[in-house]
């Protein structure tokens, strides 16, 4: 199987799989990398300990800090503690928590809309409000914003523009001249 196909097919798995953790499987955070493909988590409970990346997912799949993870445990592991199974996105989140398998201490990570009050009635009426008081249909907010780089805003003015071109003028009026 080539590089491509593999990688296709992984990427596939855990975009369109719905993952419920098994009774000694464990729903982790990522807090960090520490290299070599291993990275520190905490449980919902708040027990910390390192977790190595399964080699079908490094060159695939990346995770962040604040990514949560489903994580076997390693019996005979001395520092490295478990392996990550799958790795949990938007739409595996909001199913975990609709079984009611979300850990007790990730509670309180819910998404901004999800932290709206009320009823679910009042929470949709308020979210069809939002959607036709916006300019554009589409939705940015969940696409990646790369805080690494500074955004920098380029404007021009129309005055240094025309001066620009009166200098310019001005130089090939002067080239005529000598010539």
């Amino acid at each position: 199987m080539s590089k491509a196909t593999k990688r296709k097919h992984v990427v596939k798995e855990v975009l369109e799989d719905c993952v419920t953790p098994t009774e000694d499987q464990h729903i982790m955070r990522v807090l960090g990398s520490n290299g070599n493909n291993l990275h520190e988590a905490v449980t919902g409970s708040g027990e910390r300990f390192l977790v190595s990346m399964p080699t079908k997912f490094r060159k695939n799949l990346w995770i962040k800090r604040g990514d949560f993870v489903i994580v076997d445990p390693i019996k005979e592991g001395g520092k490295v503690k478990g392996e990550i199974s799958f790795i949990l996105y938007r739409d595996h989140i909001q199913n975990l928590r609709k079984l009611g398998v979300w850990p007790e201490g990730f509670q309180e990570d819910h998404t901004s809309s999800e932290r709206n009050e009320g009823t679910p009635k009042e929470r949709s009426e308020r979210k069809n409000e939002e959607e036709d008081d916006s300019d554009s249909e589409d939705d940015d907010s969940d696409l990646f914003v790369n805080t690494n780089r500074a955004t920098v805003l380029y404007s021009e003015s129309e005055e240094e523009t025309d001066e620009e071109d009166d200098d310019e003028e001005e130089e090939k009026e002067k080239d005529e001249g000598k010539a």
